[in-house]
């Protein structure tokens, strides 16, 4: 059984002591592939070198909502660039609106909406962050889709009601599951996860946080997306190894992902 991982931050200080550790249980539970989102271009070269470790590391760069204040006027030129050095960027991101921890709304959304140019003239899917954003999210899409055409992407960690969940699958998205789904108060969520079709269904860590149950409370890492497929599965009443494989397929088809010989 094979699973990709398909948002991690394995960059960050939490994994800074034992990440071979992490690394030989992420492939111990089934892990093949992992996609790894930028918050900041700055966070590139950091990347990069984890990649040079982990062949089945993949990443995106771009600029996530939280830090818009960060864009400048080469922002877009930068991260254009930064993605065309390197094959092994697949997607644009994160990026994306978050309105529960900022209120510079207006900026968020140009900041977006550049992104999504440059996605578009770089044919690379996005990586969405939305919070407390799904309206005016999908209202920027649909605008933009109307006027340059539609981006292929994924509504990541997505926490949204069935309906947000029929709207971003209207306009193309893959959505992604990450350990909330398992949370006892995820009523809303888990009504979403059953009305994803299976072509459609991406899952996640976004590690180090959000870490699935039984783990909830410690520092998440890869090899707990395994807990997450086996609980999405159970609750789409799929066996595991069906999910791992839909999952597992739609990942290397959004991010044309390479089908990698067996690491050891």
């Amino acid at each position: 059984m094979q699973l990709i991982d398909t948002h991690v931050h394995i960059n960050f200080d939490a994994f800074e002591a034992d990440l071979e550790a992490v690394r030989d249980r992420w492939r111990a539970n089934g892990v093949v592939q992992l996609v790894h989102s930028c918050v900041t271009p700055a966070e590139f070269s950091k990347t990069q070198k984890l990649a040079d470790r982990f062949p089945e590391l993949f990443f995106a760069v771009g600029l996530h909502p939280l830090d818009a204040n960060l864009w400048q006027p080469d922002s877009g030129t930068l991260i254009s660039d930064l993605a065309r050095s390197d094959r092994r960027v697949v997607a644009i991101g994160e990026m994306g609106l978050d309105f529960f921890k900022a209120d510079n709304h207006q900026w968020q959304i140009e900041v977006f909406r550049s992104q999504l140019q440059i996605a578009k003239a770089l044919d690379l899917p996005v990586i969405i962050h939305c919070r407390d954003a799904a309206i005016a999210m999908r209202q920027v899409c649909q605008e933009f889709w109307a006027e340059f055409g539609q981006v292929r992407g994924v509504m990541h960690c997505w926490t949204g009601t069935p309906t947000e969940t029929q709207w971003f699958l209207g306009l193309g998205f893959y959505i992604s599951f990450s350990g909330v789904v398992t949370f006892k108060n995820a009523a809303q969520i888990q009504a979403s996860a059953q009305l994803v079709p299976k072509q459609r269904l991406l899952i996640e860590t976004d590690c180090p946080f959000l870490a699935p149950v039984p783990h909830r409370g410690q520092r998440n890492e890869p090899a707990f997306v395994a807990q997450v497929a086996s609980y999405l599965a159970s609750l789409r009443g799929e066996s595991l190894e069906v999910l791992a494989e839909c999952t597992t397929a739609n990942a290397r088809q959004l991010f044309r992902l390479p089908v990698l010989a067996p690491t050891n």
